[in-house]
């Protein structure tokens, strides 16, 4: 069979990774997939946007394509699955209705109030002085979010009130985040450690993965802005032991049940962003997809057939995943300036692996210009790499990354500083 990848970023290189492994796979298309992709044994990039429903819907027709998978929120969120499922196309991804669980944080908040998903405590404003007044009325720390779509950037953690203040102002007065911040959620500031825990789903049927931990922050000690993730592990084995059945339990089973009970039944990936506080998991926020970095490290650990999964899970049937016991870090090299502003063009070369059958180059912002590898986004690289423990797989991972300068490019040194081995 034949698979069709929708997306271009380090999460759909992996995504089509994984599917070439697949012994059911004859080729993986990715659209528009990226020049690292293409070179990835048993994948093709196409060159049509992801934007591009009716081109997409007949390259999927005209290459007899079995199973689309969408990577990236923007195509779900404008409805490519309820196009493709008109089309007689087979997907797995939530159609336009169901992906509003990421496209509005306050369609999220609103079911978790309902039907009792623990959550930080929020209010939701279209109003910029009467939210200024909430935040003023609240105090600090305290979180603003983008309503919309913001490519994992429209959340602040304020930790004064001057700064949840200035981040209303830029989200609802100077659309920093387009029409996202039009409207804005400001919740409670959980305290405690970010999981990252997802599952494949169809309407009722649930079938959870392994944890990841992602790194957020730009900078080493988690310092600096919020980014789309600078890296990530898995498993995350000081919070599974505890917390895990909880939070399957009251989050991501609840959440599924919940959209069938609204009439949005969801299928594709649910991603549960969670804090693990003192009272137990609670969420931060929900995404419609497949996380990124996250992908990177858990699909290597992934030892079930992708495509066997997503065809059990969209018959409805459950299944139990075989994982490998290996733990998988992912650090990610940035161009400097992300999430700010930054240079594209910048020639760098990576080095080998030094364990190649268990390392992995996912490329996320790179393109190719005659023999020369050059940076094409804020995220360009990230080295995934397997290894009995954590601590083994930073050591191969760091040691590779030491042998190259990185001109133009930074990577934090510290993923996976929480672990205690």
């Amino acid at each position: 069979m034949k698979v069709l990848v929708i997306g271009s970023g380090g999460r759909e290189h992996a995504l089509a990774w994984a599917f070439a492994r697949s012994k059911r796979v004859t080729e993986v298309l990715v659209a528009p997939g990226s020049d690292a992709i293409n070179e990835e044994q048993g994948c093709r990039a196409v060159a049509i946007s992801e934007t591009d429903h009716k081109a997409l819907i007949e390259l999927a027709k005209r290459e007899e394509v079995s199973l689309t998978m969408v990577g990236p929120e923007a195509p779900l969120v404008a409805g490519l699955v309820d196009d493709f499922q008109a089309a007689g196309l087979t997907v797995f991804g939530p159609t336009k209705a169901a992906a509003q669980i990421e496209g509005s944080k306050q369609f999220a908040k609103d079911i978790m109030k309902k039907y009792g998903i623990p959550t930080a405590t929020f209010e939701t404003f279209t109003d910029l002085d009467e939210a200024k007044a909430y935040v003023q009325q609240q105090g600090a720390p305290i979180v603003v979010k983008a309503d919309g779509l913001a490519a994992g950037k429209g959340v602040v953690v304020a930790e004064t009130v001057d700064d949840a203040l200035a981040a209303l102002d830029d989200m609802m007065a100077g659309r920093k985040f387009g029409e996202a911040g039009a409207s804005v959620v400001i919740e409670e500031c959980l305290r405690g450690e970010e999981l990252s825990y997802m599952a494949f789903v169809h309407g009722r049927t649930v079938i959870p993965m392994v944890t990841a931990q992602d790194h957020k922050r730009a900078y080493d000690g988690d310092a600096g802005p919020n980014t789309g993730g600078m890296g990530a592990y898995s498993p995350v084995l000081h919070l599974d032991g505890q917390w895990l059945k909880e939070a399957e339990e009251a989050v991501l089973r609840p959440m599924a049940e919940a959209m069938v009970d609204e009439g949005v039944p969801f299928t594709g990936i649910l991603y549960g962003g969670l804090m693990i506080t003192a009272d137990g998991p609670k969420v931060i926020e929900f995404n419609a997809r497949f996380g990124d970095p996250e992908t990177q490290v858990i699909l290597p650990r992934l030892q079930s057939d992708l495509v066997e999964v997503i065809e059990r899970v969209m018959a409805g049937h459950d299944m139990e995943l075989k994982w490998s016991d290996d733990a998988c870090v992912g650090v990610v090299l940035a161009s400097e300036g992300y999430p700010g502003t930054y240079d594209k063009g910048t020639v760098f070369t990576f080095p080998e692996t030094n364990v190649p059958e268990r390392q992995h180059w996912f490329h996320a912002g790179s393109k190719k210009s005659g023999e020369d590898w050059q940076t094409n986004g804020g995220r360009v690289l990230l080295l995934s790499t397997m290894a009995p423990t954590i601590s083994e797989a930073l050591q191969h991972t760091y040691d590779v990354l030491a042998t190259s300068a990185w001109e133009g490019l930074f990577y934090r040194r510290d993923i996976a500083h929480q672990v205690k081995e």
